[in-house]
C-alpha cells in the first residue's frame, strides 16, 4: 500500500450526531478542544503511534486539527479525501439511501460504512478499527487516551455541529466591513464604492446553483448537492473615538448585526483591536486594508494579503544585509511621524538591523504637517549613509531639493508607490519598497478589475486599496461558492486557504498562498527605483525577494 492509499484508508471516520440527552459541560468541551487543537492532555502531551511501526507522534504534531482542520470538516490533499469528523458525520450511517439523507454537502465526505457509536469510535481512536471492523490506514495514529480524555474529545467533536451560524439565514448571508476612525477618507470612499458595486452585482447576477447529483443510492449527498442561492447583505461598521473603546463598539455591532465574516475593511496605524475582536468572536476577518497588520501565528481568524509596512521593514533590512559595505560603518537614520504607520515599522527595522550590528537613529516628527520639523530632521540626517523615510505624500512633496548624500529608502505603501511626489533631485538616490508585483508584470491581472471599475463608473481614487478590495470580494465569492450550504466560519477560512493557492487572478500580487499556520498570503516584494527624472516607470534592483 502506498502513502496515498494509506492516507485514504485512514480517513473513514464520518456520520451524524444523535440528539444529546444533556448539554455538554464547558469544562468537557474545553478539555476536548485542547486535545483536538494542540494535542494537550491534563496529564501531558497527546501521543500516537502509526500502525505496525515505531513511528510516533506527540503533542501538536499528533493533534486532530493537523488533518481534519479546525472546522472538523476535513480537506482534500491532492486526490486524497480527508473526511469530516464532527458529530453529525461520525454518528450517521452512510449506508442510508440518498433520499433519506439530509446532511450538508461536503465534497470530501463520501464513503459507505455504518454509523459510529461511542464504543466503536473509542476503538477506532485507540486501535485503528472502523465500525465495520476494517483496519484504518497507516497514517491514522493509534492514540493512548484515557476514558475521560476520550469522552472529552467526543464531546468536543459533537460541539462542532451548530444549529445556527451568526449572519446566516435561509435567504441571506450577512457580511461586514470594518473602518477605523483614523482611516484615510479618500481610501474609505474608494473601498466602499467597490464593495457596494460588487455586492450589487452578486445579488443581480448570482452564481448558478449546482444541479442535483444523480445517485445510485449509495452516495451520501444527492439532495444537498443543490446549493440554494442567498442574498448578500453588506454592513458597514464604522468605529469612532479612542482605540480602547473599539472592542465594545464591535461587540455591539456584532450583537445587533450578526455577520458570517468581515471582508476587506480599512485601518490607519492601528488594526490590533479589530484583529483581537475577530479572534475573540471567532469571526473570519478576510484581507483588511491594514498597513500595520497583527503578526500572531497562533491566531486563526484574520487573513491578510501581506505584512504591510512590517514587510517593507524586512525588505530594507534584507537589502542592507546583502550590501557589500561593512555593516559596522553604515549609519542609518529613520524619519517618521508620531501616531502614523511608520511608528510601528521603524522599531521593526531597528530590531532587524540590530541583529546585523547596524545602529539606527530615529527622528520622530510630531503628528500633523509641520514643515519646519521635517526640515530640521533632514538637516540632522545629512551625514547618514542610509536614510529611511516612513512618510506620506504631503511630506514627500515637501522634501525640497537638498538631500542627504547616502542612499534613501522610501515606504511605497505610505508614500504612494510609483505615484509618490518625490522631488526630481531625490529620484536617482531613492529606492522605493514595493510589496507588489511590478506594474508591467501585473498589467493583465489588474486590467480586469480596472475595466470592471470603468464599466461601473467607479472613480479610481485609491488604486491599490480598490484593487485589494476587489480581490478580497472575489476570493470571498469563490470560497462561499465552494461551501455549498455549510456556512461554518472556520470552514470559510479553510476554503479561502485552499482556493488562494490555485487562483490565477491574484491582482497586484505575483502569487498568493497560505500554508499551515500562515496568515499572510504574499510574502515578498521588490526594491525599485525610477527609470528617469519624470514619469512612473519603475526598475527593480533585483528579482522578487522574500526576506528571511
Amino acid at each position: 500500500m502506498n502513502v496515498w492509499q494509506a492516507l485514504a484508508a485512514c480517513c473513514w471516520l464520518i456520520g451524524s450526531v444523535p440528539p444529546a440527552a444533556a448539554a455538554p459541560s464547558d469544562t468537557a468541551v474545553a478539555a476536548g478542544e485542547s486535545i483536538y487543537l494542540s494535542g494537550a492532555l491534563h496529564s501531558g502531551a497527546l501521543k500516537g503511534t502509526r500502525a505496525d511501526s515505531n513511528v510516533r507522534v506527540q503533542g501538536a504534531a499528533a493533534a486532530c486539527v493537523q488533518c481534519h482542520r479546525r472546522s472538523g470538516l476535513g480537506m482534500k490533499v491532492g486526490p486524497v479525501l480527508i473526511p469530516p469528523i464532527t458529530g453529525r458525520y461520525l454518528f450517521h450511517s452512510l449506508h442510508a439511501k440518498s433520499d433519506e439523507v439530509e446532511l450538508p454537502y461536503v465534497a470530501n465526505a463520501r464513503s459507505n460504512r455504518n454509523a459510529y457509536t461511542d464504543a466503536t469510535l473509542a476503538r477506532a481512536i485507540r486501535q485503528g478499527i472502523d465500525p465495520d471492523g476494517k483496519t484504518l490506514g497507516y497514517l491514522m495514529p493509534r492514540y493512548a487516551l484515557s476514558d475521560a480524555d476520550l469522552a472529552a474529545l467526543t464531546t468536543y467533536l459533537r460541539s462542532l455541529d451548530r444549529d445556527s451560524i451568526p449572519g446566516v439565514t435561509d435567504k441571506v448571508l450577512h457580511f461586514a466591513t470594518i473602518i477605523t476612525p483614523d482611516a484615510d477618507p479618500i481610501k474609505r470612499r474608494g473601498m466602499l464604492d467597490v464593495m457596494e458595486h460588487y455586492f450589487a452585482d452578486k445579488n443581480t447576477f448570482p452564481f448558478p446553483p449546482s444541479p442535483p447529483m444523480r445517485s445510485s443510492g449509495h452516495t451520501l449527498y444527492s439532495k444537498s448537492m443543490y446549493m440554494a442561492q442567498r442574498h448578500w447583505q453588506l454592513h458597514v461598521w464604522q468605529l469612532s473615538g479612542a482605540a480602547e473603546t473599539w472592542a465594545k463598539q464591535l461587540d455591539k455591532y456584532f450583537a445587533e448585526e450578526p455577520v458570517m465574516a468581515t471582508v476587506s475593511g480599512l485601518g490607519g496605524s492601528n488594526w490590533a483591536p479589530v484583529h483581537a475582536f475577530c479572534q475573540r468572536a471567532r469571526l473570519p476577518c478576510l484581507f483588511p486594508n491594514a498597513e500595520v497588520p497583527v503578526v500572531a501565528d497562533q491566531d486563526f481568524y484574520s487573513l491578510y494579503f501581506s505584512r504591510g509596512v512590517l514587510l517593507e521593514a524586512d525588505l530594507i533590512a534584507d537589502r542592507l544585509r546583502a550590501s557589500p559595505d561593512k555593516h559596522t560603518s553604515v549609519a542609518v537614520v529613520q524619519i517618521y511621524r508620531a501616531g502614523d504607520s511608520g511608528a510601528a515599522a521603524a522599531p521593526a527595522l531597528a530590531a532587524a538591523l540590530k541583529k546585523q550590528g547596524i545602529a539606527v537613529r530615529s527622528q520622530v516628527l510630531p503628528a500633523g504637517h509641520e514643515g519646519r520639523a521635517l526640515s530640521e530632521a533632514l538637516h540632522a540626517a545629512t551625514a547618514a549613509d542610509t536614510l529611511v523615510l516612513w512618510l506620506r505624500p504631503d511630506d514627500i512633496a515637501a522634501l525640497g531639493e537638498a538631500r542627504p548624500t547616502g542612499v534613501v529608502y522610501l515606504s511605497g505603501l505610505m508614500g504612494g508607490l510609483e505615484h509618490t511626489p518625490l522631488p526630481e533631485s531625490w529620484r536617482s538616490s531613492t529606492r522605493i519598497i514595493y510589496p507588489f508585483d511590478l506594474p508591467d508584470r501585473s498589467r493583465v491581472r489588474v486590467s480586469i478589475p480596472l475595466e470592471w471599475f470603468s464599466i461601473r463608473r467607479i472613480p479610481v481614487v485609491a488604486e491599490q486599496v480598490q484593487l485589494d478590495t476587489y480581490l478580497a470580494c472575489g476570493v470571498l465569492a469563490e470560497s462561499v461558492g465552494h461551501m455549498a450550504d455549510v456556512f461554518v466560519p472556520e470552514y470559510l477560512v479553510e476554503r479561502v486557504e485552499e482556493i488562494l493557492e490555485h487562483r490565477m487572478m491574484t491582482g497586484p500580487y505575483p502569487r498568493l498562498a497560505l500554508s499551515e499556520g500562515e496568515r499572510f498570503a504574499s510574502k515578498g516584494g521588490y526594491v525599485v527605483h525610477f527609470a528617469d527624472a519624470a514619469g512612473t516607470q519603475l526598475i527593480a534592483d533585483r528579482e522578487w525577494t522574500v526576506p528571511e
